[in-house]
């Protein structure tokens, strides 16, 4: 089948070849752990588990190798340490930093496991792989291509001819609209740090510039070589990582595999906004991802609010796309209940993910499968895109049965047609809404479905 991704470093949406179809290999940088993964963090997880799927199903389910990194060193991780340490705990820093990110990836895991996103193949932290790290360092430096000053080690984006190619930008544009930090030791402000100096207290590796740790950039260069090779498929994440993140990956890689072309495509999802802002502490709209599961939010459903938007247009989380999530699928799970699914996926979802992940168009194919009564269709479309899995169906109410109030309404509104009184078929409406379900009456009869807040107790005097 032919697949076509959005290609950010050819700004086109090619056909995807893989290097070798035997094994297709896609990296996505995954989160600094100091702290709950808000929303915005989710999206890339989510369309990266989509890609995977769809890939699986191309070319088969052990055909393909999946890796999402930590990073578990950083200054953010150190300074929540710090502030624990400050606040009495027990232990060295560098114990407390431990404590804190085994604390946060179990939070992570915890959080897109309700999204219904699977594990990779390989979840590297980066502290796995600093000996790894320190010999790309190394050969960078032989090769001419960074240089050691003053206890850091870091890369001569001079020396990189094609630095800015994936961004778009001149090296004089970025230098103007980006945060340079501005170092005496630093040959050109644009350099960035491979290597810089660790304190005694804070986590520390040696290394031939001094005790210290690694810069960002360099561990995921390092992961995905030891992982997926120097030349693999797809790298990805928000595209807020395409620059400095992903332009000094492809630096730092190019220049220490020049025989290489590191990643092939790269894919950038567009950022989150919430009732159509940007999403932010000071805007007092941050949240994440757990704030919403501790709401009683169904992971179901906040994954269903992203796969309605298209992975490169910006995805706004409102409240009524939420509601509307949620009732689609209780409907959709009242439709497939003690139903098999299908062989396959219905051609129609399958060609719409092929098409650049086209998740929005998937749905509304899925919509339509509903419409025409298809449930084994429905279910093992669905389940394609990660939706209607027994893993994310504890959180619904959908296997009360309602179809004799449906049956009790449709004859109260037939009396009332000849009655012309319809307080009671008013009366039964109110009841069932404020009891969360949503009633829908036409020509061809009455249906229910358990919406939002739906509270079977309610129902009880109406039975």
């Amino acid at each position: 089948m032919d697949i076509k991704l959005t290609n950010t470093l050819t700004r086109k949406k090619e056909l995807f070849q893989p290097i070798d179809p035997t094994h297709v290999r896609l990296y996505l940088c995954g989160p600094t752990v100091y702290d709950r993964a808000h929303l915005g963090n989710a999206r890339p997880v989510v369309v990266f588990d989509v890609l995977q799927r769809l890939l699986r199903h191309a070319y088969g389910q052990d055909s393909v190798t999946y890796v999402r990194n930590f990073t578990d060193v950083d200054d953010k991780i150190n300074a929540t340490a710090l502030q624990r340490q400050q606040a009495g705990a027990k232990g060295t820093l560098e114990e407390l930093v431990q404590e804190r990110t085994d604390e946060t990836i179990a939070w992570y895991h915890a959080d897109m496991d309700a999204l219904g996103a699977a594990r990779p193949d390989h979840e590297p932290r980066a502290t796995q792989y600093i000996a790894q790290m320190i010999t790309m360092i190394e050969g960078l430096i032989e090769a001419g291509h960074a240089y050691a000053a003053e206890g850091h080690a870091l890369f001569s984006v001079d020396s990189y001819a094609e630095y800015g190619r994936l961004s778009g930008r001149s090296v004089d544009d970025m230098i103007a609209g980006a945060r340079v930090e501005v170092a005496p030791y630093k040959k050109n402000p644009m350099d960035f740090v491979l290597w810089k100096p660790s304190s005694d207290e804070l986590p520390g590796w040696d290394s031939p510039w001094g005790r210290g740790r690694p810069g960002w950039h360099i561990e995921c260069s390092a992961m995905s070589y030891e992982l997926l090779g120097a030349s693999f498929d797809i790298h990805g994440g928000g595209n807020d990582l395409q620059f400095p993140h992903h332009e000094n990956e492809i630096a730092q890689s190019c220049c220490a595999h020049p025989k290489a072309s590191f990643a092939n495509v790269w894919l950038h999802n567009e950022m989150l906004q919430v009732e159509g802002k940007k999403m932010s502490k000071s805007l007092g709209n941050f949240f994440t991802v757990r704030d919403l599961l501790d709401q009683g939010v169904p992971g179901e459903v906040i994954r269903y609010v992203f796969l309605s938007t298209h992975y490169r247009k910006p995805m706004d989380w409102t409240e009524k796309k939420r509601d509307e999530a949620e009732a689609t699928l209780r409907k959709w799970r009242a439709l497939t209940a003690g139903i098999e699914p299908a062989a396959t996926a219905a051609p129609e979802v399958i060609a719409a993910l092929a098409d650049d992940l086209n998740t929005a168009g998937a749905l509304t194919a899925l919509h339509k499968l509903a419409s025409a009564g298809d449930a084994a269709g429905l279910l093992a479309s669905a389940q394609m895109l990660g939706l209607l899995g027994a893993d994310l169906g504890g959180w619904d109410a959908v296997t009360v049965d309602l179809s004799g109030l449906a049956d009790k309404l449709a004859d109260l509104r037939a009396q009332a047609m000849e009655s012309k009184d319809f307080s009671g078929v008013d009366a039964m409406k109110q009841a069932l809404v404020a009891a969360g379900v949503e009633v829908r009456m036409s020509k061809a009869g009455v249906e229910l479905v358990a919406g939002t807040g739906f509270d079977a107790a309610k129902l009880e005097d109406l039975k």
